[in-house]
């Protein structure tokens, strides 16, 4: 168990990373990042901020869904999201400390699919480990529970539900796109596939949270 939760916390690290990455790339965030981001653009607090408070609506929203149901153990989504988003924050005053500033729009795409492939890796870490759901996670499951929905069809409205409106924010706050644009959309099919990719060519990470691993 110690393992898997080291797994989990990795993969946690790595898919902050990953989003801070696909953020400095400038072409648009990943969509479950898109609301805060549009957000952290217009007010004071940062992108992790507002991942945080995002994120603590996520949990409470899966406690008033589930209610009896919901495993107390994924009340430790509070911890998660501390990293999760304190770690987003690291990983964006990082790369502004290393001038990661990709110039022209090809080396924006190049950075944007790089940083579709590291979270990418962080998913599937995070996931293989088969402890915790992150909250974005978390609440699509929780909805996919309650609707009676496959959990693909919850993740794909929810994940619009958010661009869109991170979209119309855009629109209203700059009267244009920031923080929302085409690599929003790229990372939203990419990172999935992405995932698959190394379900296939890391089949080790997969056994971490195996019986037979533990």
């Amino acid at each position: 168990m110690v393992k898997r939760y080291l797994c989990f916390l990795v993969g946690v690290l790595i898919n902050s990373f990953g989003i801070g990455f696909i953020t400095k790339a400038a072409l648009g965030t990943s969509p479950i990042s898109s609301l805060p981001c549009v957000l952290s653009l217009r007010f004071t607090p940062t992108l992790g901020e507002f991942t945080f408070v995002m994120n603590t609506g996520f949990i409470l929203a899966q406690i008033v869904l589930l209610r009896r149901e919901f495993q107390k153990i994924q009340i430790l989504q509070i911890l998660v999201n501390v990293v999760f988003s304190g770690f987003i924050d690291v990983s964006m005053s990082l790369l502004t400390a290393l001038d990661f500033q990709p110039q022209g729009y090809a080396m924006e795409l190049i950075s944007l699919l790089a940083g579709c492939a590291i979270l990418a890796l962080g998913i599937y870490v995070e996931v293989s480990a088969k402890v915790l759901m992150v909250p974005g996670e978390g609440i699509v499951d929780a909805i996919a529970k309650v609707s009676g929905k496959e959990f693909g069809s919850v993740k794909v409205c929810f994940d619009v539900t958010l661009m869109g409106t991170a979209t119309v924010l855009s629109l209203v706050f700059f009267h244009g796109l920031q923080g929302v644009r085409e690599g929003t959309v790229i990372s939203a099919v990419l990172v999935g596939l992405i995932v698959k990719l190394y379900h296939r060519i890391l089949p080790g990470i997969a056994k971490i949270g195996t019986p037979e691993a533990a």
